[in-house]
């Protein structure tokens, strides 16, 4: 029952009466936001069109092409930029309170320097928000969702400080340019992922492979550009009501072991906490254990000093506190087991736990996802204990298949994580505010390319068209933004083309 309100029992009696019926339906809390999301690099296109530089991405899938699962590209993608239109007339159609999309940097900034604004990319989003709130649709715009300029990458990207000055100065043409019309803003999605696959492997964009080392400098860059970004709007651009806040991801945490608690907590400092604790904690700064086992693995391996860079006092400060909100994404959960150590030796892996998938966990047509709905409810719980329940905006959820409209799997996901999501508010007291499935349309999946499919919306890739058509869950969805509740079922209507 609750536990984060002074008013104890009469809260918990409160929650019991509101939610629970015969029919076992759950009903979403007022004002709770229903949405949708998108990344302008897996559904843009236009690459090169329209005066856009080239983005990481761009360079990675042209230049690596045995990287990506089909050797395909982001060039075409969705054709959103040729078809917003139609895309926010499909989102009308589903009812959502919102949308987040993000913001492709090099179409708006070709050379990545803020001395070179690109008119044609600026009014595209313009045209965007503008459609988005003819319909009654918020926009909730996401600055870097992990295609920054290439021509910054050949200077070191995320591993260069200078980072923080340059999408410093691109926050502020856009906060500028599309401020007035936008509410919510994210600074960086999932740094946690780009840093280390992205930095420290060579899973992501711009694959450099760096090791430990690449991934924690990465991180150290990304908390001080967000912290910088975020000051910039609160003292030049912050208009009564508006939100900021940083995105993270997040898996649920499930001990192999009864009684592990150690391995779950541990789990969640070096994945959740590495990227949220300087931000969302009382003290700032990284976790102390992260601090305490990186440095211990680092002095065993010989290294002058911990792989792990050090915050001065006055970064620890400027970071502390600089979001409005907790933005989470989360897909998945993993199972965790702590890896017993002796004295003088390296912890494991870092964290000294050992991830692992349960056989038993249904899965999905990637790898890396399985159905876990009670790490869902784990991790917003776990977020609240950490973080003095914070506002919670679910940002990404979804499951991927391989095709097809009739997506039973994607909806019978759907409704069990909302299901958890909505204990987690009126039994657990969670402070969730709104909830966004991934994604609005199939589109580039990263190095999946486009054999996995998220979307509400199925795309026809082999048509130059890119032909829509609602999915099965599409319908699904839309009656449960429609009637603003969850039932105990969760039957498919029929799909319906919508033009």
């Amino acid at each position: 029952m609750a536990s984060y309100s002074f008013l104890g029992v009469t809260v918990s009696f409160i929650f019991i009466i509101t939610y629970a019926f015969a029919n076992d339906t759950l009903h979403f809390p007022k004002d709770f936001l229903l949405g949708t999301a998108t990344a302008s690099y897996q559904i843009e296109g236009a690459w090169n069109e329209s005066g856009k530089g080239e983005s990481i991405w761009d360079e990675y899938t042209h230049n690596r092409p045995n990287f990506i699962r089909d050797h395909s590209t982001g060039d075409v993608a969705c054709d959103s930029y040729h078809k917003y239109k139609e895309d926010v007339q499909l989102l009308s159609n589903l009812k959502v309170d919102f949308y987040r999309f993000s913001i492709s940097w090099p179409r708006v900034l070709p050379t990545g320097y803020a001395n070179v604004i690109n008119r044609e990319g600026i009014n595209y989003y313009k045209n965007l928000i503008n459609e988005l709130l003819a319909k009654g649709i918020e926009p909730f715009v996401t600055l870097y969702h992990w295609d920054h300029p290439e021509i910054f990458e050949k200077m070191g990207g995320w591993t260069n400080e200078m980072m923080v000055e340059w999408i410093s100065d691109y926050a502020r043409v856009i906060f500028k340019e599309l401020g007035p019309k936008v509410k919510y803003f994210i600074t960086i999605n999932e740094a946690a992922v780009f840093c280390d696959e992205g930095y420290g492997r060579n899973d992501k964009a711009p694959g450099k492979n760096l090791g430990s080392t690449g991934k924690y400098l990465c991180m150290h860059n990304a908390l001080k550009a967000h912290a910088k970004i975020y000051h910039i709007y609160d003292e030049e651009f912050r208009k009564p009501g508006d939100k900021i806040g940083i995105d993270a991801a997040c898996s649920g945490a499930i001990a192999k072991h009864l009684n592990d608690t150690t391995a779950i907590d541990l789990h969640f400092q070096f994945h959740c906490g590495w990227a949220v604790h300087p931000i969302f904690s009382k003290t700032g700064d990284y976790p102390e254990v992260m601090k305490t086992h990186i440095a211990e693995n680092s002095r065993l391996d010989g290294y002058p000093r911990s792989l792990l860079p050090k915050f001065s006092p006055t970064w620890v400060n400027y970071i502390k506190g600089t979001s409005d909100f907790f933005a989470l994404n989360h897909y998945t959960s993993v199972r965790v087991e702590t890896v017993p150590r002796e004295e003088g030796q390296r912890w494991y892996q870092f964290s000294g736990v050992k991830e692992s998938l349960d056989p038993s966990w249904p899965g999905s047509a990637s790898s890396w996802l399985k159905v876990v709905p009670q790490g869902f409810r784990e991790i917003i719980n776990k977020i609240a204990k950490e973080y003095d329940n914070p506002p919670l905006y679910i940002m990404e959820n979804g499951f991927s298949d391989e095709c097809c409209t009739s997506d039973h799997s994607r909806i019978s996901y759907l409704h069990s994580y909302i299901k958890a999501m909505l204990l987690a508010i009126y039994e657990d007291g969670c402070n969730v505010k709104g909830y966004t499935i991934w994604s609005f349309l199939d589109n580039f999946e990263w190095l999946a390319g486009y054999t996995e499919r998220f979307g509400l919306v199925y795309v026809n890739f082999t048509d130059s068209q890119r032909t829509r058509t609602p999915k099965l869950s599409f319908n699904w969805y839309k009656h449960i933004i429609e009637t603003r509740k969850l039932t105990s079922t969760f039957d498919s209507p029929t799909v319906i083309n919508v033009a």
